[in-house]
């Protein structure tokens, strides 16, 4: 609080996990910023929060609000393509890094916000990129702007050295985050005509179900088509499992809608996902298998990696 209070910008790492997605946002309302803050003939300014998804965007300003105990958009709200939750008077609005870029168009200062902070810095996109270096511009002529840059992993050095001013490099600001305990599992696979990626995946299932750890497992694959084929192999194979109680299996697909993902996480089951993974935030991992003697390739379907989480 007293380094964004004392400093224009700063950077903050954090692991996952760490809270620095729903607390920041929390610190800056609390240093006097935002709309609800705002003194009697002063011009009300956003909070702005970036995130590189529109689920992310969606579901962080929903946790913000619901800590905050207000309704969603009034205090708290969120903008994407296609669904806009902000009221007029709202403090925070949490958006995708494409519609604040798009928003430097219409507003090439950002007068609208006080305060911004980029999330997931680290995934390095061109719009996070071109948004990083747009900032550094106008800084100079915005001394009243905060600019806040967050990641799980990224080279603080050198962002620091980016926004760098005559008083020297940007603080870097370390946050430790919640660790669990980890077991490897290593399951060496050989594909043949008789058994594939799938009867493999069945098989370390039924190792980690069998162990009765309790919580559930994910299954990360590289695309859509082989999630389904994985889900559909599973769902086959848990009805002539011996099994008294056989996992549930579900498809974990990014553009499945929120409800829908919320649903998934309230029984002992498997999920199929996407890699890279998205671990949902109840989802901490301690045990895991992997089942491929090659490693990880984006586009290959050689590789799979189950881990059941702790409740």
């Amino acid at each position: 609080m007293a380094a964004m209070d004392q400093h224009q910008v700063i950077i903050v790492c954090g692991e996952t996990g760490s809270g620095k997605t729903t607390q920041l946002p929390k610190i800056a309302l609390m240093l006097g910023r935002g709309k609800l803050n705002a003194k009697p003939g002063e011009r009300a300014r956003m909070i702005g929060h970036t995130q590189p998804r529109r689920i992310a965007a969606s579901s962080v300003a929903k946790r913000i609000a619901e800590e905050l105990k207000t309704p969603l958009g009034e205090v708290v709200g969120f903008k994407v393509r296609f669904q806009d939750r902000l009221s007029k008077n709202a403090s925070v609005k949490l958006m995708t890094d494409g519609i604040l870029l798009a928003e430097t168009q219409t507003d090439p200062l950002l007068q609208a916000y006080d305060t911004i902070i980029i999330d997931e810095a680290h995934e390095r996109s061109l719009n996070i990129d071109f948004l990083l270096g747009y900032l550094r511009q106008i800084l100079p002529r915005r001394p009243d702007l905060k600019i806040v840059v967050t990641s799980a992993t990224i080279d603080a050095d050198r962002f620091a050295k980016h926004f760098a001013s005559r008083n020297g490099p940007a603080p870097v600001i370390m946050v430790s985050g919640r660790t669990f305990p980890v077991e490897q599992r290593y399951r060496p696979f050989e594909e043949s005509r008789d058994y594939g990626l799938n009867e493999a995946m069945a098989d370390g299932v039924d190792e980690l179900w069998q162990g009765g750890a309790g919580g559930d497992i994910l299954i990360f694959l590289p695309g859509e088509r082989e999630i389904r084929e994985a889900a559909d192999h599973l769902r086959k194979h848990s009805r002539t499992s011996r099994s008294r109680e056989a996992p549930k299996c579900c498809p974990y697909l990014p553009a499945c809608r929120r409800p829908s993902k919320t649903r998934f996480l309230k029984r002992p089951m498997v999920a199929a996902s996407c890699w890279p993974p998205m671990w949902p935030k109840r989802h901490s991992p301690c045990l895991a298998s992997a089942m491929s003697s090659t490693p990880a390739r984006r586009g290959s379907s050689a590789t799979a990696c189950a881990a059941r989480s702790s409740n």
